[in-house]
């Protein structure tokens, strides 16, 4: 039998919308003498980010669809046809919203200037909740990624206002998940963040997310949002350009006034110099590895010889090679950033993370848990009308256990032989992370610590070269004896597994997995010490 699809009112969809709409716009703490609509600190980013739901449902619903003016979000059509008039006049700026850039006096701002948050509430409103929810019951984290994004973007149009550079997200520095969160509808969650160190034409911005178990506030203030109900953070930097030039663009200084301020401040200081310090001495694309890693990789490279022989081959070991994903995209015009001609950073975040969770799924084989986002740098941008190239594999893993609980180990598989056994022995290289003592952290209980890493490429249509576009490394955790909740009639039950690289470049990936899972190890403690103090 033949169904047709019910015709409905835009009535209808007005009232089935409005809690949508009042819940995924409540983004707050705009100056009030700011030109409401006619700068970019009010544009969305992407048509499929939380922000820009509200904007986009009530130009549909409303009939707010003029196209001319100021203060509207051009349309695709708008900003192809200036790049056009653009072209024939020689004359290419990368911003559709900026035909006349604004320069300012550089004044002094602080922390409360930027300040600015989105409400998320999932334990008030079961839409928002299934909206962001993934095959667990948990947060979509590629969804948050997207909002985390699109709100630093905002902070930072608020740092150099009123000036109107073009704002690019340069690097997402780290996010990483504090708290394990079981259900999406057991709490609230409050995005909120601010600009915490600026330089000449750059400035880092820490985005935190509170979950909570009672009402959102109706004004959210640094100050009513309480460390107890920390479950992220993240740090994003941003740089600005002149949109004509191309060139740096000075913003708005920052000046620490508090004493939480200097600490922020100092902080964030002290991250880049360590980022630094990495990216100059510490690359293993560089460099070569430290004899102590010398030595690990020869034993590991041993191991994965013999288990290559081994009939059957353990169910616990994994070949890198083998868990390799790849996804290629045709970058789509409602995924561009406010400035029309480019893609969205928060959505190349959502689909490298979709991409990684698929890997650390496959490997696992059960819904881990995100942990972390190590530091990314965007290395290109990513034309609307390209095409994105991503590859994934599984680079690094860490038998997480308790304290007491011997490196060597033979719980994890069970050795027919002396042989073997000194065969995995040589696999376990000595981990960073143990289980915690602290029962809301998400490393509780005894698991497998997985980090995978993608690679994007984007390729222009005129040309058959394929450019770096940046690498993500996400890391996840997979609980041991854990039951998938999505597949109740089989009952997948989650075990410790091993990733074992075998060639010399798989071994280079694993060595800077490791080196990564350490610094983010010294940088949670480090965060967490700061935030006791």
């Amino acid at each position: 039998m033949l169904t047709f699809p019910r015709i409905i009112s835009k009535d209808f969809c007005a009232k089935r919308l409005q809690g949508v709409i009042r819940a995924k716009s409540s983004l707050r703490n705009l100056d009030s003498n700011e030109a409401q609509s006619k700068t970019a600190v009010h544009q969305p980013d992407a048509q499929a980010t939380t922000m820009c739901d509200g904007y986009e449902f009530s130009r549909l619903l409303m009939d707010w669809k003029s196209t001319v003016g100021e203060g509207y979000k051009a349309t695709w059509l708008n900003a192809l046809e200036e790049r056009k008039k653009q072209a024939a006049n020689g004359n290419i700026i990368d911003s559709y919203l900026y035909k006349n850039v604004k320069h300012n006096e550089i004044v002094s701002k602080n922390q409360r200037q930027s300040f600015s948050y989105l409400k998320l509430p999932f334990k008030d409103d079961p839409i928002t909740a299934d909206f962001y929810c993934n095959a667990a019951g948990r947060m979509r984290m590629g969804q948050i990624f997207q909002d985390l994004d699109a709100l630093a973007g905002r902070i930072a149009y608020r740092h150099v206002f009123p000036a109107e550079p073009i704002i690019v997200t340069a690097s997402v520095d780290r996010i990483y998940m504090l708290k394990n969160l079981e259900s999406i509808k057991d709490f609230n969650l409050v995005l909120s963040g601010a600009v915490v160190w600026s330089g000449r034409s750059s400035m880092e911005i820490e985005i935190k997310a509170h979950a909570l178990n009672g009402k959102i506030p109706d004004t959210v203030t640094q100050e009513n949002l309480q460390d107890k109900d920390l479950i992220l953070s993240a740090w994003f930097t941003f740089v600005a350009k002149d949109p004509e030039t191309r060139k740096s663009f000075m913003i708005n200084k920052l000046i620490p006034s508090t004493n939480k301020e200097l600490v922020d401040f100092s902080y964030a200081d002290n991250r880049n110099s360590r980022k630094r310090l990495r990216a100059s001495k510490a690359n293993l694309y560089l460099h070569s590895p430290y004899p102590s890693e010398s030595n690990m990789m020869h034993r590991i490279w041993t191991a994965s010889n013999e288990i290559a022989a081994m009939k059957p081959k353990p169910k616990n070991i994994v070949f890198m090679k083998d868990t390799n994903m790849k996804s290629t995209m045709f970058m789509q015009p409602q995924y561009r950033n406010r400035h029309s001609y480019m893609i969205f950073g928060g959505y190349l975040m959502r689909q490298t993370f979709e991409l990684a969770y698929c890997a650390a799924s496959s490997a696992s084989h059960t819904l881990p848990r995100f942990l972390c986002l190590d530091q990314t740098t965007f290395c290109a941008p990513v034309p609307v009308g390209s095409i994105l190239h991503m590859d994934a594999k599984v680079v690094y893993t860490e038998d997480v256990r308790p304290k007491d609980v011997s490196e060597t180990s033979p719980s994890k598989v069970e050795h027919k032989t002396e042989a073997e056994k000194n065969t995995f022995a040589n696999l376990q290289a000595p981990p960073f992370n143990t289980v915690s003592e602290d029962p809301s952290s998400i490393l509780s209980s005894p698991g497998t610590l997985i980090q995978v890493k993608v690679s994007t490429q984007v390729q222009e249509l005129a040309s058959e070269k394929k450019t770096q576009s940046g690498t993500f490394v996400f890391s996840f955790f997979a609980v041991k004896d854990s039951v998938n909740p999505s597949d109740p009639v089989n009952k997948n039950v989650a075990d410790s597994f091993t990733v074992v690289p075998e060639t010399y470049s798989e071994m280079i990936e694993y060595l800077d997995g490791r080196r990564r899972t350490e610094d983010t190890v010294y940088h949670t403690d480090v965060f967490k010490g700061m935030k006791n103090t």
